[in-house]
């Protein structure tokens, strides 16, 4: 892979600089409704590959990945090859699916992924997914991946750094009152959609609503901690991704640490 290419592969090869060089100043006027503060770059790694894994919040329009990459591209340019995994459900989105490609969606799959970070790139992950994204609101200040550990597989597998990224205050943008779990397999969206929430969420201007209507962000601030990378490749080899027991305590210790 060259430096600054806008592709890596064919995996993620929709990425385009310079769609986000035009859409940034948009993201970052979304960004600053919440007084953002990412911190600690001067710990990632010079270049990828490497993952960033973070917890991830704010309900039906989390704000924790804007947050984070208009900060990294001031940071580091938008010509670094960083791209964020997402549901298949998001991508396959009329009109909103491509523009996420160009911005560096890649659908989440462990076959993407790994071609990804074996090219050299830099992947962001949010293990957690629909389970943390409406983790209740009592729950707000929880790491909760819900026990998925594909993300620690993979780090393994492909021996690369990991780099936590904790965030706070994403999760008072929007009050969530239940997952619905149940709900959701009631209604097989888990079977036709891979979706295995149906939640409760309460904010303006509708009150209580489902978790697929959108409601208005709480202003609240949100903080993103980029901590010290993780190198699990000092102690395991590849094989350790099938190793059941090693995978389990490298968990325990990302969200230890996070």
């Amino acid at each position: 892979m060259e430096s600054g290419n806008n592709t890596v592969g064919q995996v993620g090869s929709a990425r385009d600089p310079a769609f986000l060089r035009a859409a940034r100043p948009i993201l970052e006027r979304f960004a600053s409704y919440f007084r953002p503060e990412v911190r600690g770059f001067e710990r990632l790694p010079q270049r990828g590959p490497f993952l960033v894994v973070g917890n991830h919040s704010g309900g039906q329009m989390p704000p924790d990945l804007p947050v984070l990459l208009t900060a990294w591209w001031r940071e580091r340019g938008e010509d670094e090859p960083v791209y964020a995994l997402f549901h298949s459900f998001f991508l396959g989105l009329p009109g909103l699916g491509p523009m996420m490609g160009r911005a560096g969606a890649v659908e989440a799959g462990p076959a993407e992924a790994e071609a990804i970070l074996r090219l050299g790139g830099i992947l962001i992950d949010y293990p957690g997914g629909d389970y943390e994204v409406f983790r209740p609101w009592r729950e707000r200040n929880r790491i909760e991946f819900g026990d998925r550990t594909g993300v620690i597989r993979l780090a393994l597998r492909t021996r690369v750094p990991v780099v936590p990224a904790v965030s706070i205050g994403a999760h008072e943008t929007v009050i969530v009152l239940a997952r619905g779990e149940r709900l959701a397999k009631r209604l097989g969206l888990d079977r036709m959609f891979r979706i295995k929430v149906m939640p409760l969420v309460l904010g303006p201007p509708f009150g209580v609503v489902p978790g697929g209507i959108p409601t208005w962000p709480l202003p609240a601030k949100i903080t993103v901690e980029l901590c010290e990378p993780i190198d699990w490749s000092s102690r395991y080899g590849p094989e350790a991704a099938e190793d059941e027991a090693v995978v389990r305590d490298c968990y325990k210790e990302l969200t230890n640490t996070m």
